[in-house]
């Protein structure tokens, strides 16, 4: 679903990603750790095209996403993406905030728009909120409408930076719920988080990152038991509670 070749990406003379190799396949799930600063979220943004890489190249479901002929849209239309902060719009509801998307982008009508909101709202667990503005939902419930504002669109690959580092300690189980629902459904999904518990649970592979290269890829148990790098080591010293 995704292949990335030698990924490069400057920001002014800093150099954030320095040559990153990544494949991910139809329905697995890849988390990315790694210390603040590492090029995590950059990689993410670069695979949806917010930030266009320097060099190197990526490509989704084979579409050679630095080729001038590649509308980037469209292909942009088939990856869901969930930031830390909720993005909602204000002066809508949460059913508005869902369908908004759809009607624009998929031109769908507002009684499907309207429908399929209301089927992702109850997947997330909140179609009782439908009718509530943001100022009225908890950070949880605004970061599940972002989610199924996401899934509306009908995705083939779900990207998650850091979707949970803006909650509070209560509410980032719920959230975390409705994404392991996802990984278990088949989603193809790319999560950068420091939630190892989740990673634990969800990944089919981890990548840990530092100064903006891969240094280790694994299953959880083997990154977890037996980290060959020792910069992975050192990290998950720090991070793991036993």
């Amino acid at each position: 679903m995704i292949v990335i070749n030698d990924l490069h990406k400057y920001f002014g003379q800093i150099e954030a990603v320095k040559g990153v190799d990544l494949t991910v396949r139809q329905g697995e799930v890849v988390i990315i750790i790694g210390p603040s600063g590492s090029g995590k979220s950059t990689v993410l943004r670069c695979i949806n095209h917010l930030e266009t890489p320097t060099n190197g190249a990526i490509y989704i479901e084979g579409v050679h996403l630095e080729d001038k002929a590649t509308n980037i849209n469209t292909v942009r239309a088939e990856v869901g993406m969930v930031f830390q902060q909720f993005n909602l719009f204000p002066h809508l509801t949460a059913l508005e905030n869902v369908t908004i998307a759809q009607r624009l982008v998929r031109k769908r009508s507002k009684a499907e728009a309207d429908r399929i909101g209301m089927e992702q709202l109850t997947r997330v667990g909140i179609p009782e909120k439908a009718d509530a503005y943001p100022r009225q939902l908890s950070g949880g419930q605004q970061q599940r409408v972002a989610i199924a504002r996401s899934l509306a669109m009908n995705p083939k690959i779900m990207l998650f930076d850091e979707p949970t580092s803006a909650l509070d300690p209560e509410m980032i189980k719920e959230v975390l719920d409705v994404m392991l629902d996802l990984a278990k459904e088949g989603m193809t999904m790319v999560v950068v988080t420091h939630e190892m518990g989740f990673a634990r649970s969800a990944a089919d592979r981890m990548v840990f990152m530092d100064g903006g290269q891969v240094v280790e890829i694994a299953s959880p148990h083997d990154l977890y038991n037996n980290p060959q790098s020792d910069r992975t080591k050192l990290f998950l010293s720090k991070i793991l509670t036993h």
